[in-house]
Formats: C-alpha cells, structure tokens, sequence
C-alpha cells in the first residue's frame, strides 16, 4: 500500500504579524495529484516554500517521503522537482547549459537534456541562448528542469501558464506522465479546468487556512448543483434562457413544463465548477 509522500501538520509561517499560512494540516499519497487551489495571496507559494525546505516554519512541521524538511533540507530536495512561475535560468547560457548545470548539481553523471527539451516542445531551440526565448519558452524551460533528477515528488506553480494551448495539453501529458512514472504532483493553477482534468484530489487555500479538500466530484456532490440550460424561442423569434435545477422533487415537472410550454432550440446539462464551489464556500472568486 502506497504511504504518504508529504504531510504537513499545523503547517504555520508569519510575516510580522500577518499569517501567510495558518496553521494547515493535510497529506498527499504517493502517486497522487493534489490541486492547490486559491486566489493570489491565499498562502499556497508560502506553504510549497515550506514544504520544499526554501522557509522554515514557525509553528508545524513538513514531512516529504518521511523526512523532517526543516531537518533534511538538502536530502529532500535532491528527491524533490520544483517549479515556480518566477523563471530564474542563466540566461546568458543555452538551455541544454542550463540543464546540464542542474544535473550536475544533482551528481547526475549521465544525462541527455536534448530528449528532455524535446519533450517539453522546445526541440529545435536547444542551443540557443535562454534570453532569446518568449515567457512560455522559458516556462517551459522551467518544467524541464524540475525534471532533471526524475525526483519523486513535483512542485509545480501555475506551470502551464504563458503557455499556448498546444504547449500547456504537452505539459498536462507530462505532468500524467510523471504520476504514472510514480511521482507525487503537488499542482497550483488558475486554471479550474485544469485542476479538474488533472488533479485526484483539491485542496483550496483561503486566507491562509485550507477551507475544503476532496475530490472534484465529492465537492461537485456537496456544494455544487447541477442544471439544465436551455435557449428557447419567443413568439417574436428571439431566444431567451432557461434553467432548470437538476436533482429536486421539482426536477421532473419543471423539464416536462419546459418542453410542453415553449420551444426549445438548444438543450444541455452544465455542472457546477470548482471556480463556482470556490465561490460558494468563501464569497470570492479564485482569481481576486
């Protein structure tokens, strides 16, 4: 049976008197994919940084693959992968440079960073100077590099961002990759579509405290609502819309109404997102 690749218990970090992350407390098993969710400002880049061994914590403790990482910092990150949004390469040196330096940072002898730019669409650009790239070249340049040790737990930090749609499904396919290969994902994004395709569980962050945490289908079942949308046409040819709320004793009524009294032209069922549950939990949105 899979253990826990990271615990955070009572996870605590202050900046003067303002707590950042106040006192959390979750887990996520190995080979899981756990969605951070919240708006900018929620604590999640506090906790990853705490949880990567970059802050130490003031109250709390942060266990990655049953190491103490405020005991084992450089123990954990020679297992861990990590990319932030920030892009930080040398951007005088090319990007096969860029990720030879990290692999040998990591005592990796062997490495083929072609086949590692290759698979993150940046084949072709290798030897060219990190400086010359666009922002989603460089992100991308950022995922690769938290691939270099084939670490066992991932941080990623809104990885798909600046990305253009065909560049951010190449990293979704890799991000499912790694988890495959075995690795633990710990995913931060704005994207809701994303975290729901890809993430087996959701934790979303608000003011510093972890508010809900399950899968996207149990949040779905318990705070969200399902309906029917339809269009219908008027007696003066316009079209107006239409709701219908799924899953009530009034359900049945109200669709065969709909269809009985007006003239539908479009139908479809529409669930709620993560995006609305975040909504209905806290009173904001997930991007303020």
């Amino acid at each position: 049976m899979a253990g826990d690749a990271i615990v955070a218990e009572e996870l605590t970090y202050r900046y003067g008197e303002l707590v950042a992350v106040d006192h959390i407390s979750f887990n996520v098993a190995e080979g899981e994919i756990l969605g951070f969710l919240g708006p900018n400002g929620a604590g999640k880049t506090t906790a990853i940084k705490m949880l990567t061994g970059l802050l130490k914590p003031k109250d709390g403790k942060a266990v990655l693959l049953g190491m103490d990482v405020a005991k084992n910092v450089d123990k954990v990150q020679g297992e861990i992968g990590v990319c932030f949004e920030e892009t930080n390469h040398y951007e005088q040196m090319s990007a096969v440079e860029n990720l030879k330096l990290f692999a040998r940072l990591f005592g990796i002898g062997r490495f083929d960073a072609d086949a590692l730019l290759r698979r993150v669409g940046l084949g072709g650009r290798e030897k060219d100077r990190v400086e010359t790239y666009s922002k989603g070249m460089k992100q991308r340049l950022m995922v690769a590099r938290s691939l270099v040790n084939r670490p066992r737990v991932l941080f990623l930090d809104e990885p798909t961002a600046g990305l253009d749609p065909t560049s951010s499904e190449a990293i979704r396919n890799i991000i499912i990759e790694e988890r495959k290969r075995g690795a633990t994902v710990l995913l931060t994004t704005h994207d809701m579509l994303e975290a729901d395709k890809l993430s087996d569980r959701v934790a979303f962050m608000d003011q510093g405290k972890i508010v809900a945490l399950d899968t996207p289908h149990n949040l779905k079942q318990q705070y969200g609502k399902r309906s029917l949308k339809a269009k219908v046409s008027t007696e003066k040819g316009e079209l107006e819309d239409r709701e219908v709320i799924l899953d009530t004793p009034e359900t049945s009524n109200a669709i065969q109404q709909l269809f009985s009294q007006e003239k539908v032209v479009t139908v479809h069922s529409e669930e709620a997102t993560l995006e609305d549950i975040f909504i209905d939990i806290t009173g904001r949105g997930l991007q303020g």
